[in-house]
């Protein structure tokens, strides 16, 4: 089950997770921190195993019935144990939103293509660096 963790900003680990999610740089995990401390619309939840964080997800509602991924981080010892599918699945199970979107790079794209998202590529956003916009729809349910 998904944790709020905005009370939780200040702790080491989770600024460590929100660091893997981020540009490698303090200031833009200070200033990742500082949105959340201050923005009432963006959402910060944990998962942990064992009572230890494994993984981040946040988050906000930028739609009627659309909700965009900001930050999503498993530490690295835990990756490959479907930490992260089982975060997007807990979002959606507890807000169903129509629409979930995401903008990720090179090195994410293929989670999100593996988790059911549509990629499409945005292109060198920044000087020799592609990123990707990944889109997952909700299915249509059909009365047969």
């Amino acid at each position: 089950m998904l944790k709020n963790l905005k009370p939780r900003l200040k702790e080491l680990e989770v600024q460590e997770l929100l660091s893997y999610s981020v540009f490698p740089d303090p200031d833009q995990v200070n200033q990742a921190i500082q949105e959340y401390e201050t923005q009432e619309t963006l959402f910060l939840s944990g998962y942990e195993d064992e009572e230890q964080l494994v993984g981040l997800i946040g988050y906000e509602h930028t739609g009627p019935s659309e909700i965009t991924i900001r930050h999503i981080a498993v530490l690295p010892e835990n990756r490959f144990k479907n930490y992260g599918r089982g975060m997007i699945s807990q979002l959606l199970a507890a807000h169903n939103p129509d629409t979930l979107i995401a903008e990720t790079d090179h090195e994410a794209v293929e989670f999100y293509r593996n988790s059911g998202f549509i990629v499409y590529s945005l292109g060198e956003l920044y000087p020799g660096v592609e990123r990707f916009r990944c889109v997952l729809e909700k299915e249509d349910e059909q009365d047969e």
